[in-house]
């Protein structure tokens, strides 16, 4: 963890956020958004302590850090084989260079975490490495943690991040990410709240040439959550696969926005976007995917998959595709719907309550997007924790 680096940062971040003041209902990233509730992150003081929750049984061969953001250094920390942390030289050359290139450096939740973290974990990867777990954790007030992976040629990747909140309290989290040429990342993403708590989370993702890039988020149960996957394939020729799971209920606002956009040829996106929304909820889906000229025989697939639960709940979904290359496969599909009449009486004809019917079909939309979870996930029975966390 290193933090002299980020005082210039820090400083700049602050800078941006005077200049830049909250988001309005004017700028279309920001139309639909409870700006009641930002502000109400934007204000809480820094956290004063951490709050160590049990944390389940670690799965055989993988690598766990606690990330609270205030934690002193991890110089003592025993390191697998290829896993290693980037020397302050590396780090300042790189520190921001994803961002940039991804377009988002200066996105008002990435000032906001410049402006708040005062730690930064920096790894380099090379080879195939064990699994890691990064659980970010904090207590009461906002926490901020920053995390910048380096994958070599090659370099091969299991990372599952946990965050973990409750109460009045926010996270902020902003990581970034290089892939080099054949390099691979099976990213997970799983956040599950108790329903009071804030998030915001930005990830910017720059892929080299047949590098593969997997990211599968599952987000519940905060009040005000966002969530931000970029991703740019620098010279094309790269795989990138999108699986997103939102569930809110009660009077909770889910915003997940993402992005990718090719700078190359011969590019592949899979992407599946599925929000479940009861209570007075509201989830929001924005996907941007951008093909310029120079992108000719990009594959690029999105589908956005709602369910309502409630006559209340809200679901907003857009699909942005920007095309300009004329030799390309693109197609994007959004549907809204509700729990199927006849699915549900052919499990009451069996025998089965209706709340028990109802708790089955959920299950099974959830399953989709969990099962493509890193495997140490499993430890962290995501299921049962995002079933507890609705009330349909």
């Amino acid at each position: 963890m290193v933090s002299s680096v980020l005082a210039p940062v820090q400083e700049r971040g602050r800078a941006a956020l005077e200049r830049l003041g909250l988001p309005t209902r004017r700028q279309e990233d920001w139309r639909l958004t409870d700006l009641k509730r930002l502000a109400a992150v934007a204000a809480l003081p820094p956290s004063s302590k951490s709050v160590r929750r049990d944390l389940p049984a670690l799965s055989e061969g993988v690598l766990r850090l606690v990330i609270d953001g205030s934690q002193p250094s991890l110089e003592g920390q025993v390191w697998p084989q290829g896993v290693s942390l980037l020397n302050p030289g590396d780090l300042e050359q790189v520190l921001g260079q994803i961002l940039d290139h991804c377009g988002c450096a200066e996105a008002w939740p990435v000032e906001f975490n410049h402006a708040s973290s005062h730690q930064i974990l920096a790894l380099r990867i090379c080879g195939k490495v064990p699994p890691l777990e990064l659980v970010l954790s904090g207590g009461d007030g906002l926490v901020a943690t920053r995390v910048i992976l380096i994958l070599d040629e090659k370099a091969d990747l299991d990372l599952l991040e946990v965050v973990q909140a409750e109460g009045i309290s926010a996270h902020s989290h902003v990581i970034e990410v290089h892939l080099g040429q054949e390099a691979e990342l099976r990213h997970g993403f799983l956040a599950v709240a108790d329903g009071q708590a804030s998030l915001l989370a930005h990830l910017a993702v720059e892929q080299s040439p047949r590098s593969r890039y997997s990211f599968t988020s599952v987000v519940s149960g905060w009040s005000l959550g966002r969530v931000e996957p970029r991703v740019v394939q620098l010279e094309g020729q790269a795989e990138t696969t999108l699986k997103g799971l939102a569930m809110t209920t009660a009077e909770q606002q889910l915003a997940t926005h993402t992005s990718v956009r090719f700078d190359g040829p011969e590019g592949e996106l899979d992407q599946l976007q599925k929000c479940l929304a009861s209570g007075r909820s509201h989830t929001i889906f924005n996907g941007a995917i951008d093909v310029p000229r120079v992108a000719q025989r990009t594959n690029a697939a999105q589908l956005s998959r709602n369910l309502l639960l409630s006559d209340q709940a809200r679901v907003d979904t857009k699909p942005e595709l920007e095309i300009v290359a004329d030799d390309v496969r693109c197609a994007h599909g959004a549907t809204v719907s509700q729990l199927q009449q006849d699915e549900l009486f052919y499990l009451q004809s069996r025998g089965i309550s209706s709340s028990d019917a109802a708790a089955l079909l959920l299950r099974g939309a959830c399953q989709e997007v969990i099962d493509q979870l890193p495997f140490s996930a499993q430890a962290w029975k995501p299921l049962n924790r995002v079933m507890e966390s609705i009330n349909p």
